[in-house]
């Protein structure tokens, strides 16, 4: 069986940046042993999988290693797919999910997916993880991920992770976020996964959902721009709306093509 494959660089309108996901869109389920193949084969962070259901779509995503309960970037990428390439002309989405129901609009060349939110509470961190990193963090929160405030960007972008021991610990579905103010946006963050093929997302849509409400919080502000500070980067728009989130981002599309499934 032949099916259609999109890749798709999410939170960025330019080639090479941005959080690359593969959407490939199904008529039926396939098992999932196949499903999580494909997304060994594709070699990105996340692969979408998605198929109709009325005038919905439900939507699943997979990593190389797991099927994940929630992935910002992949569903901006599946949104992309679908209004860009695959013409669908309604103004809304509304994706059906193992996190509920997620509802992307489009703003101008903005997608805006209502996610929901993460409060993250002050915790303790692991001593693997302690031990992984290269320079302390000043506080420690948890909601899925684990969110390590640091001092200052510069302080972000030295941030080292020593993956042998780093990868002693699972943390499925979560990982660990590091984030402080930013210089020329409101925050800043990178995001790290243990026992993952990719050590380092490039944007992680997903993290934003705690991110949000808690700059939200220490900023008194609702609006907020972010920016992850991988390699290969992203802007993403964020807003607090109670117990959503909103998380806007652009999207390039990368490449079109066929794979072989059988």
């Amino acid at each position: 069986m032949k099916l259609d494959l999109y890749q798709i660089d999410a939170f960025t309108d330019k080639m090479f940046k941005g959080n690359p996901a593969c959407v490939i869109p199904l008529v039926k389920w396939l098992p999932d042993n196949i499903l999580l193949n494909i997304a060994k084969k594709n070699r990105v962070a996340e692969t979408a999988f998605f198929i109709k259901k009325d005038k919905n779509f439900c939507l699943r995503w997979f990593t190389p290693e797991i099927e994940m309960d929630l992935c910002g970037h992949a569903t901006l990428a599946a949104a992309h797919c679908l209004k860009e390439i695959l013409n669908y002309k309604n103004d809304k989405i509304i994706f059906e999910t193992l996190s509920g129901e997620l509802t992307v609009t489009f703003e101008k060349d903005y997608y805006l997916m209502d996610l929901p939110s993460r409060i993250p509470f002050s915790s303790e961190l692991p001593k693997v993880i302690l031990k992984a990193l290269n320079i302390l963090p000043d506080k420690v929160y948890k909601s899925r991920d684990y969110l390590l405030v640091y001092k200052n960007e510069d302080v972000i972008k030295n941030i080292e992770i020593n993956k042998q021991i780093f990868d002693q610990i699972n943390l499925d579905p979560g990982g660990v976020i590091v984030t402080s103010k930013g210089k020329n946006c409101d925050f800043v963050s990178r995001y790290f996964t243990p026992q993952s093929s990719i050590l380092e997302d490039p944007v992680t849509g997903s993290s934003h959902c705690s991110l949000t409400p808690f700059w939200a919080k220490r900023l008194k502000k609702e609006n907020l721009i972010a920016h992850q500070i991988s390699k290969r980067g992203g802007s993403i728009k964020c807003f607090n709306n109670g117990n959503r989130v909103l998380i806007g981002g652009k999207a390039k599309t990368y490449f079109i093509g066929k794979i072989e499934s059988n």
